[in-house]
């Protein structure tokens, strides 16, 4: 069985769904530190021809809380957001189908942070047939005051994972013989980017998925986008 450990990201880049379809069952952490410089809460779309920044307002609360701790700011407007994301992709070719599902991710009520982040990957996942089981960290058996690798290999074993899958940027901190030693083959995601027309003006790579599946039809991406990556 294979397992990937993430944290949540609102409506991540292309290459967190691709890590979804790699794997059998994928871990969402709720029980990790909320931290202001990340993805967590903001990613980026296309506007004019170059990337903008959007973001999911959150209420105050201490710097040490974990995602799950985290509420959605009252001043927080699905109704706003979807006028954002009209005003950039409307004549995007995929937008009436793109908008739908994205309009059944922002609606929910739960505006805990987590909840609202999950319920958003779990519709895109959804959208884009993806098979895997969507966990959640918390509700996992382990010792839960476990940091870093040995937290992550803890998760492997209690879910009954045979292959952890990491994202290629975190070969520095995990080791292959380390996992080994624990029954558990150890492997790394390299995303290939794929170009595709954005308006036929030059190419903005790595963009919310979003911005992904504005611009192609949802099985092009099934069929192309997501496979496109290796395992190293």
């Amino acid at each position: 069985m294979k397992l990937a450990i993430m944290q949540p990201y609102y409506f991540p880049y292309l290459g967190y769904h691709q890590l979804i379809g790699a794997v059998d069952r994928f871990i969402v952490y709720d029980n990790i530190k909320y931290t202001k410089k990340g993805w967590i809460n903001r990613n980026r779309m296309l506007r004019n021809g170059t990337d903008a920044t959007f973001s999911l307002p959150l209420k105050s609360d201490s710097d040490s809380a974990h995602v799950r701790e985290r509420q959605v700011a009252d001043t927080y407007s699905a109704d706003k957001f979807l006028a954002q994301l009209r005003g950039a992709y409307q004549k995007a070719p995929f937008f009436t189908s793109t908008i739908a599902v994205v309009e059944r991710a922002v609606r929910t009520p739960d505006l805990n942070l987590f909840a609202f982040l999950h319920h958003s990957i779990v519709e895109t996942s959804r959208h884009l047939d993806l098979d895997a089981e969507i966990l959640t960290s918390s509700d996992v058996d382990i010792n839960h005051d476990l940091q870093g690798q040995d937290k992550v290999i803890a998760l492997c074993k209690a879910a009954g994972a045979t292959t952890y899958v990491n994202p290629i940027g975190g070969q520095e901190l995990y080791a292959h013989e380390t996992f080994a030693a624990q029954g558990i083959l150890l492997e790394f995601l390299k995303p290939t980017l794929v170009e595709y027309n954005q308006f036929g003006a030059p190419f903005v790579p790595w963009l919310s998925i979003i911005d992904v599946l504005m611009f192609n039809a949802v099985e092009d991406v099934r069929a192309r986008f997501l496979p496109s990556y290796e395992l190293v």
